[in-house]
C-alpha cells in the first residue's frame, strides 16, 4: 500500500508547563485529553495532574517531584521567534525549540546545569488511539507499537500481577526481550482489560500503528542513554477511578524514577555544563492524497 507523509501541526501552552496541547495532522488529533480542571491550578511540588497532551517530565518521571519539576511551572519565551521557550527549575534550566517547517515536528532541547547533574527526561505523550472493542479479536487487528528488533525491555512492579511467574523479591524491574518481556505482550494497544503496565525499551525510536495511520517518534542524544517508555493503561489506573490512557514516551534514561538509576540509566551533565537532544515526530498514512504543511502555535 502507498504511504504518504502527513504534515503535522503543534500547539503548546507555555503558561501550563510548556505542555503540548495538540499534535494534529491528516484530520486527526494524536494527543489524548482528559477533562481535568485542576491542571490549570498546579504549583511546583504538586502531585501530577493528568490532563493528557504531552508533558515535559524532567528530572524524573516517577518519584519526587512527581513527573518532574518542569510540567508545573510556566515557561517563557527565550527569543523573539515565538518558537523557543525555556523553564527555570531549582537545579537546571531547560530550553525547547519546535520546528514544523518540514512537515515533521523537530524539537531541540538544551538542559543547563552543574556538571554531574543526573536526570531522566520523558516526552510524556498520551495518545488518542482508536479501540477495537472486541477483546476477543485477533491482536493483529489492534493498534500496535512497532520497534525494530527485539531490544531489552524493562517491566516494573505493577506488571507483577499480569505475569506467569512470581516477581523477584525487592526487584526494581525485570528484563526481557521486546515485544513479550517475561511473556507479557506489550506491543498491542487493544481494548480495556483492567491492566496498567509501564515498560522502558532500550531503543531510540518507535512507530505507532493505528488503522492506516503511522506516527514515528525518535530521540537522539550524543553520549546519553535513550529509550522509549510505554505506559499502557487499559482501564487499570488509578484504582479508585480507572480510565484508559496510552503513553508512548521517548526518553533520556532507562528508568522511570531517577532514584533507581545508575549512571548508565540516566543522563549526566558533562563538564561543559549542558546536554542537548532532539525529538523528531513524523506521521504517514497508507493512502493517497495531499495536505498543506504543518504549523506551530502557542497559547500563552
Amino acid at each position: 500500500m502507498v504511504s504518504r507523509t502527513v504534515p503535522l501541526a503543534v500547539r503548546v501552552e507555555p503558561a501550563l508547563g510548556g505542555r503540548w496541547a495538540s499534535l494534529r495532522g491528516g484530520g486527526r488529533e494524536w494527543l489524548w485529553h482528559r477533562d481535568e480542571p485542576h491542571r490549570a491550578q498546579v504549583v511546583p511540588g504538586d502531585g501530577f495532574v493528568d490532563a493528557g497532551g504531552l508533558e515535559e517530565c524532567v528530572p524524573t518521571v516517577r518519584g519526587r517531584p512527581d513527573h518532574g519539576d518542569a510540567w508545573s511551572r510556566p515557561w517563557t519565551a527565550a527569543d523573539d521567534s515565538g518558537l523557543v521557550y525555556a523553564v527555570r527549575c531549582p537545579d537546571f534550566e531547560l530550553t525547547r525549540g519546535i520546528d514544523t517547517s518540514s512537515g515533521s515536528v523537530v524539537a531541540d532541547y538544551r538542559l543547563v546545569a552543574e556538571p554531574g547533574f543526573r536526570f531522566v527526561w520523558a516526552a510524556h505523550a498520551l495518545l488518542d488511539i482508536n479501540v477495537n472493542v472486541d477483546i476477543n479479536a485477533d491482536a493483529d487487528t489492534h493498534a500496535r507499537l512497532r520497534i525494530t528488533g527485539n531490544p531489552t525491555t524493562r517491566l516494573f512492579p505493577e506488571a507483577a500481577q499480569h505475569l506467569d511467574r512470581p516477581w523477584p523479591t525487592a526487584a526494581r524491574w525485570i528484563e526481557g526481550a521486546w515485544p513479550t518481556p517475561a511473556g507479557l505482550r506489550m506491543d498491542t494497544l487493544g481494548p480495556d482489560d483492567g491492566s496498567a503496565v509501564g515498560a522502558v525499551i532500550n531503543a531510540p525510536s518507535v512507530v505507532v500503528e493505528d488503522g492506516p495511520d503511522r506516527l514515528h517518534l525518535a530521540v537522539t542524544a550524543d553520549g546519553q542513554p535513550t529509550s522509549i517508555a510505554v505506559w499502557r493503561n487499559l482501564g487499570g489506573f488509578p484504582a479508585e477511578a480507572p480510565y484508559r490512557s496510552i503513553g508512548v514516551e521517548p526518553m533520556l534514561g532507562r528508568v522511570f524514577d531517577l532514584d533507581d538509576a545508575a549512571d548508565e540509566d540516566c543522563a549526566v551533565v558533562p563538564a561543559a555544563g549542558e546536554v542537548r537532544w532532539q525529538l523528531t515526530i513524523t506521521a504517514h498514512r497508507l493512502q493517497e492524497g495531499t495536505e498543506p504543511h504543518g504549523s506551530f502555535n502557542h497559547t500563552a
